[in-house]
């Protein structure tokens, strides 16, 4: 099927000045790469026509006011070529130096190997895992058709266009694949995928592991497909961006074809160009070849008259934002209301008063943690930050709420069908959260949580607030069997800097979590969820600050100086029960919820001495996961009863008991450590028959 637009005709006219600035940063590229002795320089030559084009062009920014709601968003999807962004700040007046992109790759520099928001001005979102850009862009576009829909209905005030730069490794990517597909169900025009189709990667030409048909594809997909077959006509390029941005109902790919190194003789079109240095006889053709003294110095790599010409984007975005503020002036005379949601929003105002009366239930009621979480969600629905969904999961993890679902025909809806898309779920959700202060949630099973890791990482790495609400947290799964039942998870999720993992142990614990979680828009959140019904406890009105605290003192037989039971979700009660047999023995034990490890490692040391004086050394840790980390709260004089081993099929009861999680098993595990002999953790004390395991 022929493209539906190739090489089209140019309404602008190239100048020298525009040739001179392209020609500028290549050869910035390539000496800076050089002179360095590693980086990427070859994506960033042969992009560099395109990234003039766009940056000085196409793209509705402006430098000055980088933060502009309304602005463009530009995605390094293949962050590797972060020369090509930093240069492109530097010509269009983001406020980065040479000296700055001199400094790439260095400690404490402004321009890290590869980009990250928060640091460095005009960069959109930390990037580098291939493929995480495309998914988190249409997350981003989704968020701005939300946005539009929520607080400008019917007006066009906000609408703008995410770009997506992405070589052929992100195209590779699993992740970017699923995203793709959503993106073309949800008809998200307001997103163009720029593919840098090179035909090369690190090991070798794309012609030894990528020869589909990417085109047909996207096409498949529900996008429009592009496609300008030379890198170096910038009118045509122009007439193709503008082209790709026009509102069609569907995203569109240009496919661009471009030779990696350009315009080097040597490298061009190798593996070789895509890092390293090109070598000192290399370099010095390359820069004869764009105009450049041989030996020139990075100073006059860019002409003065250079810089004024490509630092007419600070003009152009000037004028762009004060016609769009002329527009928002007028816009807010007549909607009052809307503007007041609008500022709430930006200033963080999130109304969470509709907690205050929810139903959390009586001591001794059975309510699975998970339902109470979906009565949260649906208590908060239609405050504006809270909307996400779940990977065709929706009923039974219970986050589904009531009304419109997102679409391309209702974009203010609340609900997003992800469909089973677990990596690109957490991938969108972080390109939701870098659009405006939303907290985005999604939701699947525990389990699923290692289809998501690479996204939540880069989430936590950026400070991003998402909520992951994860379900069906333990063996207690039952007959499902053990690829259903999480082992592990809990214990690697909290590896993860950044990422607050919260288990809470009932209705109360859940409703105080999610307060603590709104107050915290820069902290991600693993909200780990049980699927069976768990016993409402006995709780004070300091419940509340104990569980956002991350860890308090639940119960306790006299002044419980004898041993602290720590535990988390469905043991909680678990190990109450326990306390309460060990207080008919004389002992007087303390539980300590810890819904929260991270948050209780925050505390003074006042408190945490409060909940865990250093004088009780007798502890017992229980947890229905893996529990080295246990180890740390507990000590070596402590011990820990956990699941050492993958479950296996049958009724959740009788799986927790084969794996150790019992009454029991924690009373034993009580008297070692009061005896001052602590054990190897208490989980799997019966032989192991299935699953090619002991016998």
């Amino acid at each position: 099927m022929a493209s539906e637009s190739t090489n089209p005709t140019s309404t602008t006219t190239q100048t020298e000045l525009d040739t001179r600035a392209v020609a500028s940063a290549q050869a910035l590229a390539a000496h800076i790469v050089q002179a360095k002795g590693h980086g990427h320089g070859g994506t960033a030559m042969a992009l560099a026509p395109l990234s003039h084009v766009l940056f000085a062009r196409v793209l509705r920014h402006s430098p000055a006011h980088p933060d502009w709601p309304a602005r463009d968003r530009f995605v390094l999807s293949a962050g590797h070529a972060s020369l090509l962004l930093y240069t492109q700040l530097f010509f269009t007046g983001y406020g980065l130096t040479l000296d700055d992109l001199a400094k790439s790759r260095t400690l404490g520099s402004k321009t890290p190997g590869h980009p990250e928001v928060h640091h460095t001005v005009g960069v959109e979102m930390s990037t580098g895992p291939l493929g995480q850009g495309v998914a988190s862009a249409v997350g981003m576009a989704m968020a701005a058709r939300h946005e539009s829909a929520v607080f400008t209905p019917g007006s066009n005030l906000l609408d703008h266009t995410t770009w997506v730069l992405a070589g052929d490794g992100c195209l590779q990517e699993g992740v970017s694949g699923e995203a793709s597909s959503l993106a073309g169900t949800l008809g998200l025009d307001n997103l163009v995928l720029i593919w840098d189709d090179n035909g090369i990667t690190i090991d070798s030409g794309t012609s030894e592991t990528f020869s589909e048909d990417v085109r047909g594809r996207y096409r498949a997909y529900g996008w429009r497909v592009l496609e300008i077959d030379t890198s170096n006509d910038l009118d045509a390029l122009e007439v193709t961006l503008r082209s790709a941005a026009e509102r069609t109902g569907r995203p569109t790919l240009v496919a661009l074809r471009t030779v990696i190194g350009a315009p080097s003789a040597k490298f061009g079109g190798t593996s070789a160009a895509h890092s390293g240095g090109f070598g000192a006889d290399e370099l010095a053709t390359v820069k004869t070849t764009l105009g450049f003294a041989p030996d020139a110095p990075l100073d006059d790599l860019v002409a003065p008259e250079i810089l004024e010409h490509t630092r007419g984007a600070l003009t152009r975005g000037e004028q762009l934002h004060r016609d769009w503020e002329a527009d928002l002036a007028a816009w807010s005379t007549g909607n009052p209301a809307a503007v007041a949601r609008w500022n709430a929003f930006h200033g963080g105002e999130f109304d969470s008063s509709a907690l205050n009366t929810l139903n959390v239930g009586s001591p001794g009621d059975m309510i699975a943690t998970r339902k109470t979480n979906g009565a949260v969600l649906r208590a908060l629905q239609g405050t504006a930050p809270l909307w996400g969904g779940s990977a065709d999961l929706a009923g039974s993890t219970t986050v589904e709420v009531d009304g419109a679902r997102f679409s391309a025909a209702n974009p203010g809806g609340e609900f997003i069908r992800f469909g089973i898309r677990e990596h690109a779920m957490a991938a969108i959700l972080n390109g939701i959260a870098l659009q405006g202060p939303w907290r985005p949630f999604a939701s699947t099973y525990l389990v699923f949580s290692d289809y998501m890791r690479p996204s939540i990482r880069l989430g936590a790495l950026m400070g991003l607030g998402a909520v992951y609400v994860y379900t069906h947290d333990s063996v207690a799964v039952g007959e499902d069997g053990p690829t259903h039942q999480p082992v592990e998870q809990i214990a690697s999720l909290r590896t993860v800097p950044g990422l607050d993992v919260v288990r809470p142990a009932d209705s109360v614990e859940v409703v105080a979590a999610w307060r603590r979680i709104l107050a915290s828009p820069d902290r991600p959140v693993a909200l780990i969820l049980s699927r069976q019904d768990l016993p409402v406890l006995a709780h004070t009105e300091f419940t509340p600050a104990g569980v956002t605290a991350g860890g308090y003192v639940r119960w306790q037989h006299g002044d419980g100086s004898d041993l602290a039971i720590l535990a988390t979700g469905s043991e909680v009660h678990l190990a109450i029960d326990a306390a309460t047999q060990l207080a008919e023995q004389g002992i007087s034990a303390r539980v300590v919820s810890m819904p929260c490890v991270e948050w209780f490692a925050e505390q003074t040391a006042e408190y945490r001495e409060s909940v865990l004086p250093a004088t009780l050394r007798a502890r017992v840790a229980v947890e229905a996961g893996r529990g080295h980390a246990w180890y740390r709260w507990v000590g070596l004089d402590g011990c820990v009863v956990s699941v050492e081993e993958f479950g296996e099929s049958g009724s959740g009861p009788e799986v927790l008991r084969r794996r150790g999680i019992h009454l029991d098993a924690v009373i034993a595990a009580a008297h070692v450590t009061l005896a001052g002999n602590p054990a190897t953790p208490q989980g799997t004390p019966e032989p192991l028959t299935n699953h090619g395991r002991t016998s």
